[in-house]
């Protein structure tokens, strides 16, 4: 794949470079102009879970639509909706697009049909504050006062976190939102429009506290500021959606996301698949063309995840079941169907 001029991910020059470029790029109806608290630092490229997203992303294939979709959605400023079958890599794009523009550990937002928008933003410990404040009654604690910071009782959730002010923006995931409500999609419409949100437990002592310190969702112990109880993005995150299909979405929503649909890969993205994520070059290809081959037939009769070939070749490759006649036993074990005649 050669890399077109515009691109930002996966494109040319170094990732000051291209970062530059993405920050020259912000449309004048998505410009955002949170505040930067001078004491809060995202987590860097030495945190364990940046080491993660690091390796989960560095050996993706993105293919030429996929990139022209991710640097679209960079561009405007919108989220990425990515629809396809499960197995296909829909997650791991996140972690690319962090890894390529070191944008630091991805944001992790799983979605279930019991999941609110208020989980996203943030979790507010009411029944935590209660407790503490009928133990202080217990101890005939001496009267104060001013009641004690809600502070402590709030943490941002992913959503939250990546919507802090920051020059770079943080990678956020949002995991099967075909799982969620049918009310999530049409409340998250908000939020990413403005880039913003409150939090009325904050709001309601501004006059008592300007400035709160609460938790993030990288850290518990590391602490960023919010004024007046609202959190106002600086640098709109990269918001990735990923959908298995099961739901459709209402217009609005769909209307505010830049959309892609991921196809099975073919042979030839596959043996690039294969090769980077298990650190082959061209001389070793002969060793796990036959089970490509078998994953390509196999996959006519149902579904198969591109990770369950990568588990035979890597099978293939230590010695593991090596006679010949295992070999349907094998692919049965490996390359078993997740859909179809033989999937249950």
């Amino acid at each position: 794949m050669t890399a077109k001029d515009w691109w930002i991910y996966q494109g040319t020059g170094s990732v000051h470079q291209r970062n530059e470029k993405l920050a020259e790029q912000r449309p004048p109806w998505r410009d955002f102009t949170g505040e930067k608290d001078p004491d809060y630092t995202p987590p860097g490229t030495t945190d364990p879970a940046w080491k993660e997203t690091y390796r989960r992303g560095i050996g993706y294939v993105p293919d030429t639509a996929e990139t022209d979709a991710v640097n679209t959605a960079l561009y405007l400023r919108r989220p990425l909706l990515v629809t396809g079958k499960p197995g296909l890599g829909k997650s791991t794009l996140a972690y690319s697009i962090a890894a390529d523009l070191q944008l630091g550990p991805v944001l992790h937002w799983p979605i279930t049909s019991r999941t609110t928008l208020r989980d996203g933003l943030y979790q507010y410990d009411a029944i935590g504050r209660l407790h503490d404040a009928n133990l202080r009654n217990l101890n005939q604690a001496p009267a104060i006062s001013q009641a004690p910071s809600i502070a402590p009782y709030l943490r941002l959730g992913p959503l939250g976190t990546a919507l802090l002010a920051q020059d770079r923006p943080r990678v956020l995931l949002v995991d099967e939102i075909d799982k969620s409500d049918i009310d999530l999609p049409g409340d998250l419409l908000t939020v990413f429009e403005e880039g913003a949100f409150e939090i009325p437990e904050l709001a309601r002592v501004a006059t008592q506290q300007l400035a709160v310190k609460i938790s993030t969702h990288d850290d518990p112990q590391v602490r960023a500021q919010v004024k007046r109880g609202r959190v106002q993005c600086r640098s709109f995150p990269v918001v990735i959606l990923t959908s298995n299909g099961e739901r459709d979405f209402p217009p609005p929503f769909l209307r505010r996301c830049i959309r892609l649909h991921m196809e099975p890969p073919g042979r030839e993205k596959l043996v690039q698949i294969v090769r980077q994520r298990l650190g082959l070059d061209a001389t070793s290809d002969q060793d796990y063309q036959e089970l490509i081959e078998a994953f390509i037939d196999r996959r006519m009769d149902g579904d198969l995840a591109t990770d369950q070939l990568l588990n035979a070749v890597q099978l293939r490759l230590k010695g593991a079941w090596p006679d010949s006649e295992d070999r349907t036993q094998f692919l049965e074990t490996v390359l078993h169907r997740l859909t179809g005649p033989s999937s249950v």
